[in-house]
C-alpha cells in the first residue's frame, strides 16, 4: 500500500490542526499559565492548543490508515473572500461596530459558496446577527456596542 501524502484529505487536517495548536501554545507561553482553580491568560490557549496537537494527530494517523483523496477543486473565490471577510470583520468591529461587523462576516462566507441565492443570504444574515446580539451582548454582557454613533 502506497501512502500518497500531497492528496490525502485527513493527512493535511491533522497538520492544519497540529499548527494551529502550536501557534496557539507559542503564542500562549510569555503568558502566566495559573493553576486549574486560580487559571492565568495563558491557560486557555495552552490547553486548547495540546488538545488540538492530539485530535491533529488522531485525524493524522486516521488519514494514513485510510489514504482518502481530496476531491473536488480549489475555490478561488473562497480562497480571496474568506480571509478578507475576517479582516474585515476585525476592523468594522472598531469602527462600525457589532451588528455590521458580524453581517460583513455572514454575508461574506455565504457568498464563497456556489450556491449563493440573495434572498436566503440575507435571511441568514439577519437571523445569525439577531442571535448573536441576543447571546453575546445580552445574554453574556459583552461590552461591544451594536453600531457606532448610536
Amino acid at each position: 500500500m502506497k501512502i500518497e501524502f500531497r492528496n490525502n484529505k485527513d493527512f493535511w487536517a491533522g497538520i492544519m490542526l497540529i499548527a494551529t495548536g502550536a501557534v496557539s501554545i507559542l503564542i500562549a507561553r510569555d503568558y502566566p499559565f495559573g493553576s486549574t482553580m486560580r487559571m492565568g491568560p495563558g491557560y486557555f490557549p495552552t490547553i486548547l492548543g495540546g488538545t488540538l496537537i492530539l485530535f491533529g494527530i488522531y485525524i493524522l494517523v486516521l488519514g494514513l490508515r485510510r489514504n482518502e483523496k481530496i476531491q473536488g477543486r480549489w475555490s478561488l473565490r473562497a480562497v480571496i473572500v474568506l480571509p478578507l471577510s475576517l479582516v474585515l470583520f476585525g476592523v468594522l468591529m472598531k469602527h462600525a461596530g457589532f451588528i455590521p461587523a458580524l453581517a460583513v462576516l455572514i454575508f461574506g462566507s455565504a457568498a464563497t459558496g456556489r450556491e449563493f441565492k440573495l434572498v436566503e443570504v440575507l435571511l441568514l444574515t439577519a437571523v445569525l446577527t439577531g442571535l448573536s446580539v441576543a447571546v453575546f451582548i445580552w445574554g453574556l454582557g459583552l461590552p461591544y456596542p451594536l453600531i457606532k454613533g448610536f
